[in-house]
């Protein structure tokens, strides 16, 4: 059974399209996982939400979601697109047909190639939304003198760019890019691996194919897996984002670990692990199955 194969990126994209929609339902979890990843006044998960809603109201776990929402997607099917076209090309490559079976080991390699690819895209988008998840807007109810002494850095995610490149250059967009290349490096390859092997073990014998319970779990699964294998980096990488002008904390990711490590012990890499595993279940679930009956679809208009 080959899970994912073949050539061409259309299909790919278009499979990957929901995953906008869950980002933006996810996205209040995200704000608390990076808030917690990166202060150290919240003692834990329901202290976060109860501060943030305490102060911020609802707006403030929701600090730069519509470019999540617009780069979610993108970012998603391009993911996508260029693992399909990676499969592919290793298969041709390595067996001198695009119809022959991938290795498990064509498979992390795959994953971990577009790991590294898709961090181009990515970096100035991560970074564009830490900052603006953890800049604090206290909620009032009348404007007074307080309130104009408090007036919030970044007014939107554009806003947020263009103050960043004036600060920092533009290096300060890839700013913890090397801690966001380790991370999607070796988690994608996780996450593909996971779901292949999944997906061989659930299809029945005599079937090419799992079935679409089986897809949903493998997804699941895999996206669960994924984000184990990445929270400890995320962590690092979230930190070093985090790390403005005025406040530069970290000279690279081997300081930051050291560092963080040093003060709140080996745990802290693990910041955010339950909530990254929360979001990413049902997130996953509708990402594969989307793009398993977007890929069969496609097989079967091409026959």
């Amino acid at each position: 059974m080959v899970c994912i194969a073949g050539g061409g990126m259309l299909l790919g994209s278009t499979a990957a399209r929901p995953s906008g929609v869950s980002a933006a339902v996810g996205y209040p979890l995200d704000t608390v996982k990076v808030r917690i990843q990166t202060e150290k006044n919240y003692h834990g998960i329901r202290h976060c939400i109860v501060e943030t809603y305490r102060t911020e109201k609802v707006p403030g776990f929701f600090r730069g979601v519509s470019m999540t929402i617009v780069m979610a997607s993108f970012i998603s099917s391009f993911s996508f697109g260029v693992y399909k076209n990676f499969l592919y090309n290793i298969c041709r490559l390595r067996y001198g047909s695009t119809d022959r079976k991938p290795s498990k080991v064509d498979i992390s390699f795959a994953g971990c190639a577009t790991g590294a690819v898709r961090v181009v895209l990515l970096a100035p988008a991560e970074i564009a939304k830490v900052r603006l998840q953890i800049q604090k807007e206290p909620h009032h109810l009348m404007a007074s003198t307080h309130l104009l002494t408090s007036k919030p850095k970044y007014h939107g995610a554009v806003h947020c760019l263009r103050m960043i490149i004036k600060e920092e250059g533009l290096g300060g967009l890839y700013k913890g890019s090397l801690a966001l290349l380790c991370r999607d490096c070796h988690s994608f390859a996780t996450y593909f691996l996971t779901y292949s092997a999944l997906c061989d073990w659930l299809t029945p014998a005599g079937k090419d194919k799992p079935d679409l319970w089986a897809v949903l779990l493998s997804g699941g699964c895999a996206g669960v897996l994924g984000w184990g294998a990445a929270t400890p980096m995320d962590v690092i990488k979230s930190r070093m984002q985090a790390d403005g002008e005025g406040q530069r904390k970290y000279t690279g990711l081997m300081h930051c670990a050291r560092e963080s490590i040093k003060e709140e012990g080996v745990r802290v890499l693990f910041k955010g692990l339950g909530l990254n595993s929360v979001r990413a279940f049902p997130t996953n679930m509708i990402i594969f199955f989307t793009y398993e009956a977007v890929m069969r679809l496609g097989e079967r208009l091409a026959k």
